[in-house]
């Protein structure tokens, strides 16, 4: 279809919805699933030597994605967006039906789904890199807010419905949770073949490909160190100190800083630094960087705290959690499938600045309420929070999302785009090492003791709880995240422990680790909730200095510009070659 057609730009955001949709849902089905799928391949997370398939299982898709998408956006730039994004969903689609054939067991098996987990990792990446810069092409300037308000609620949404999906389809055949994304990926392909257009404006140039390996290699390195950085090493709780962890971030840092030097030195840079230099743009995406670190850390924690403490102390079996955790999450969900669409439809009238800020401040204020409730908690204040929370992140979403794009120049979409998706996944990768590592240190103050006092007063020998009480945090949390009851591993038989058969139910217990791990895990909880509110805040200032609304000059229509007296801007500091941008009045 023609894309000046009226009816492209609904059929490319039908399409690029259900790409991100599918992209970002598989991002956390797997959270909830993983528990079946190493009961599936016959793999035991918890064992010293698998944590390491356990970590990248739970963040390599993101870590791939947020390595490739900038790479890609900019490709897109040159060679077509559309190109890019069509090959992803073909891609998505074949991993997909890789890693639902899996033939092995065991560690081989675990392999396996690494491998291709990856592969899946990169048509996301393409997905993801090109989505916002389809619409943006698509759309007229003062109709994107809305339609990049959808795109933004299918990608953050779709963090949430991959829960509820995961924990759905493990509990029927572990392999249904990649099947189910098979279907998806073969209509959107063909669908995206017959649909979408190559409208943007092209860049003329070559690729930078010493600009894409030193991104490539830093980032890796840095997120790499991360992983690591939160398994236990020799007898600390984490592995900052381990050489290998503190290489890789130093490295990592290293490779990083090479790139900006090459990114502002070589003609056709893959992404080009000025953008910087437009406010709307390197203030939204610091923005966009902070809000996707404290929503990924948020996400984590309010899983464990659910299936670790509140749903067995309610009467859940541990099996059951992992399910019955997504489902009392959809409050979060809900507010942000509400508020997403409302506040980009919303910045089209009224600018990004308000919207985005208030969210931010809102999605700050939920964390602090957080705090202030008990471990065991009503759940209905509880879901109001949550619901709190989801409606912030859908005000300052699309809004920032919108005003980001429309700041950039026609032939910088792609490469925008990426950066946003590379910022947004590289959140969750951080998130995931910073908020852990709080968790831990906040845990390790006073698990020991409480391990120790809770065990020796159910009858366990003193030697023994004190050596189950300096157990890594980290294996009790992981056993709160995966929906295992870590006692009966713990304590191996009433037999070996000595314990009366009594005394064997008390420790085993729905109610026995969850009242055990209740206090120090609040005080874990209260560190990571107080940094995550700081963050939001950040984010609500840098939205406050983006500026007033900016559009590129060559979005807007004649009258557009008669109506709002819109004063053009000559190009920052030198300016991106060949394009004005242009401010309106509107706050």
């Amino acid at each position: 279809m023609n894309h000046d057609s009226p009816r492209y730009k609904w059929l490319a955001l039908s399409n690029t919805t259900l790409g991100m949709l599918m992209a970002t849902v598989n991002s956390s089905i797997i959270l909830i699933s993983l528990p079946a799928i190493f009961s599936g391949i016959g793999v035991n997370p918890l064992a010293p030597e698998n944590v390491g398939f356990l970590l990248w299982l739970m963040m390599g898709y993101q870590l791939v994605t947020a390595v490739l998408v900038v790479s890609l956006g900019r490709l897109g730039d040159i060679v077509g967006r559309v190109r890019i994004y069509n090959l992803g969903f073909a891609v998505f689609a074949l991993a997909s039906i890789a890693l639902a054939l899996d033939p092995y067991t065991h560690a081989a098996g675990a392999v396996w789904l690494l491998v291709w987990r990856f592969a899946q990792g990169i048509g996301g990446a393409m997905l993801l890199a090109n989505s916002s810069a389809i619409l943006t092409d698509a759309f007229p300037a003062n109709k994107r807010g809305f339609a990049i308000g959808i795109n933004q609620v299918a990608a953050i949404a779709g963090s949430f419905i991959g829960l509820i999906v995961g924990g759905v389809l493990a509990v029927w055949d572990w392999r249904a949770v990649f099947w189910v994304s098979v279907p998806f990926g073969a209509i959107g392909t063909v669908w995206a073949y017959l649909t979408l257009k190559d409208s943007g404006k092209r860049g003329k140039a070559k690729i930078d490909w010493l600009g894409n390996a030193t991104f490539a290699v830093g980032l890796t390195s840095l997120l790499t160190g991360i992983v690591y950085g939160i398994q236990p090493y020799g007898k600390d709780a984490m592995g900052w100190n381990a050489p290998l962890v503190q290489t890789g971030i130093i490295a990592g840092l290293a490779f990083l800083m090479l790139f900006l030097v090459i990114e502002s030195r070589v003609k056709n840079p893959m992404f080009d630094l000025k953008l910087f230099k437009i406010r709307a743009f390197s203030a939204g995406s610091f923005a966009n960087l902070l809000s996707s670190t404290a929503r990924g850390g948020m996400q984590f924690m309010l899983i464990i705290w659910l299936q670790g403490i509140w749903l067995p102390l309610h009467g859940y079996s541990y099996e059951s959690t992992p399910l019955w955790s997504a489902i009392y999450l959809l409050p979060l969900s809900i507010a942000f499938l509400v508020a997403g669409p409302l506040s980009g439809f919303l910045s089209d009238r009224h600018g990004a600045r308000a919207l985005s800020t208030s969210g931010m401040l809102v999605f700050g204020a939920s964390f602090v309420a957080l705090m202030l409730l008990p471990v065991d908690f009503n759940y209905w204040a509880f879901a109001s929070l949550i619901f709190l929370n989801g409606l912030g992140g859908g005000m300052f979403s699309a809004p920032n999302q919108t005003a980001i794009m429309n700041s950039v120049p026609a032939d910088q979409r792609g490469g925008a785009a990426g950066i946003q998706a590379a910022l947004m996944n590289s959140g969750m990768v951080l998130s995931m090492g910073l908020f852990f590592s709080m968790m831990i240190v906040g845990l390790a103050n006073n698990l020991p003791t409480s391990v120790f006092g809770a065990l020796t007063a159910n009858g366990v020998n003193p030697i023994e709880a004190k050596a189950i009480g300096a157990l890594p945090p980290a294996a009790i949390l992981f056993s709160s995240f995966l929906g295992f009851n870590p006692m009966g591993a713990l304590l191996g038989s009433p037999q070996l422990s000595h314990l009366t058969q009594g005394q064997w139910a008390t420790l085993t217990s729905k109610e026995f680790f969850p009242q055990m791990i209740s206090t120090p895990f609040h005080d874990g909880l209260f560190l990571v909730f107080s940094i995550a509110a700081a963050m939001a805040v950040l984010a609500a200032v840098a939205s406050v200095l983006r500026g007033k609304h900016v559009h590129n000059s060559t979005d807007l229509p004649v009258a557009h510009h008669v109506r709002d007296h819109v004063q053009e801007l000559a190009t920052v500091s030198g300016g991106v070659p060949g394009e004005l941008a242009v401010e309106d009045e509107r706050r």
